[in-house]
């Protein structure tokens, strides 16, 4: 099973000079997207335990469209391993006389990449 979000970071979400986005937002996007595999998988929020490898590849700013996937990819007893991408679809853009403008993107750039794992209580 596969869930994905998709959205828009906004201003509000730019931490860093350059309306760069905080990494920490692409990690709260995982969040989100594990809280729904729990709930597909086991009608239960679940909690995150902890993110075995989190990698950043590429940045995203205010204005940018990002796509977070996840998926479980083992299940224990009352274990949850995922892993999760974090895409880019559309760019902002990044010319100051041009600020209002913002393209498409043919191929999805990747900008962060996670495993981790979530409990649930026993059944």
């Amino acid at each position: 099973m596969e869930v994905k979000i998709r959205l828009r970071m906004s201003q509000a979400d730019a931490h860093y000079g350059g309306d760069l986005v905080d990494g920490a937002r692409m990690l709260a996007l995982f969040g989100d997207v594990a809280t729904e595999l729990l709930i597909r998988n086991d009608g239960d929020e679940g909690l995150f335990v902890a993110y075995d490898e989190v990698v950043f590849t590429g940045p995203v700013y205010a204005g940018d469209y990002i796509e977070a996937v996840g998926m479980i990819t083992k299940v224990g007893n009352t274990s949850r391993k995922m892993s999760f991408e974090a895409y880019k679809v559309i760019e902002a853009s990044r010319d100051p006389e041009y600020p209002y403008k913002a393209f498409v993107l043919e191929e999805p750039k990747l900008v962060t990449k996670a495993s981790g794992t979530c409990v649930v209580p026993p059944r």
